[in-house]
């Protein structure tokens, strides 16, 4: 436990509920996205109050600012459906958590995301439970590239 412990918990209360919601729908309704990112928001403010990490505060920002505008960036050039802009705006939040450790952390969050979505696509399309263009819900795993990302992040200090 910890000053980021309320943020992580947040993460994981709201995080679970837009997993499946995605999983089922393939939308990331704002009406939790929003509210997630501010909480996220003032919750790292108020860690930075409380550790003094104002240094960590600020590569968190600029961390989500990054992710955002990569993900900002795969939505305009990608195919129509290709990714979703639910996944683009939860960007910020994951971006700012991984972030607050380290840019590594945030580069082990995005990659495991992308690694793990194309292991279980290509599993699916293996097993013709999909074709090639076959949609997936994104925000799972972005999310479980996040819980990776943190999980490195704390075995490695």
């Amino acid at each position: 436990p910890g000053w980021l412990t309320p943020a992580y918990v947040v993460l994981a209360v709201v995080g679970a509920a837009l997993g499946v919601i995605d999983g089922r729908t393939h939308r990331l309704p704002n009406a939790l996205v929003f509210p997630l990112t501010w909480a996220t928001g003032v919750l790292l403010v108020v860690a930075a109050l409380g550790t003094g990490s104002w240094a960590d505060l600020g590569r968190a920002t600029l961390g989500a600012l990054a992710f955002f505008a990569l993900y900002q960036v795969l939505y305009l050039v990608s195919p129509r459906g290709g990714i979703g802009y639910g996944d683009v705006k939860l960007s910020l939040t994951l971006g700012a958590v991984l972030t607050w450790h380290s840019w590594g952390t945030l580069l082990i969050g995005v990659f495991a995301a992308h690694l793990l979505a194309g292991v279980v696509a290509i599993v699916l399309v293996l097993g013709r439970r999909a074709g090639w263009k076959t949609g997936i819900a994104f925000g799972p795993y972005l999310l479980l590239g996040t819980v990776l990302g943190l999980t490195w992040a704390r075995l490695v200090g």
